[in-house]
């Protein structure tokens, strides 16, 4: 980093960013296998809290790399660097006061964990979907894993790139017998027992 670079304080806080909002910010880091349901279910819970009146903004994998990170590959050094700058986007975010939803496979303990360094401790909620990969492989909804077990696409995680689980993750689900509404209620109630959304702040 260039010795000429100082940081510059903003006046106003993410505190007082946040109080505006009537809510707290933290980070959701949905992670698992391809096809696991990282997007379906994210997607199910920025609509069921925006419904309530929160104020939010969702990362998803494949529409970063349409933009930010479409000079990236999918070979390890570049997944590293995928993870590191949505997680410094996510931080963005949540000093705006927002409550972010990050849907990313993100197979590396290591980068979960730096990207969990970044946020106030509480804040950064590993949201695991421990679907099994028979489930996933089943869907294939993007046709991936047949083009792996051909040869077609390297470094595809669950077949020929390892995918690191969480061992201690906040919340863990598996939508082989979970349903959509039954994930977006467990995430919502460990949002309220944790004090991150409050039921005052719903609207009618």
């Amino acid at each position: 980093m260039s010795s000429n670079i100082v940081w510059h304080n903003h006046k106003v806080t993410r505190a007082e960013r946040a109080e505006n909002k009537h809510q707290r910010p933290c980070l959701l880091w949905f992670t698992g296998l391809s096809g696991s349901g990282k997007s379906t279910i994210a997607n199910a819970l920025d609509v069921a809290l925006h419904q309530r009146g929160y104020h939010t903004f969702l990362l998803d994998g494949d529409n970063v790399r349409h933009g930010l990170n479409k000079d990236l590959g999918f070979s390890d050094e570049d997944r590293v660097e995928n993870i590191r700058r949505i997680g410094e986007v996510s931080k963005l975010f949540t000093d705006a006061g927002l409550i972010v939803l990050s849907a990313f496979i993100s197979p590396f303990t290591s980068d979960r964990r730096m990207v969990r360094n970044l946020f106030p401790a509480g804040e950064f909620v590993e949201v695991f979907m421990d679907t099994p990969l028979a489930t996933c492989e089943e869907r294939d909804p993007k046709g991936l894993y047949e083009k792996a077990r051909a040869g077609k696409i390297k470094h595809f995680t669950g077949i020929d790139s390892p995918y690191e689980a969480p061992e201690r993750p906040e919340v863990r689900l598996d939508t082989s017998s979970m349903s959509v509404d039954d994930c977006v209620d467990h995430l919502i109630g460990y949002l309220l027992q944790r004090e991150l959304i409050f039921e005052s702040a719903q609207t009618s």
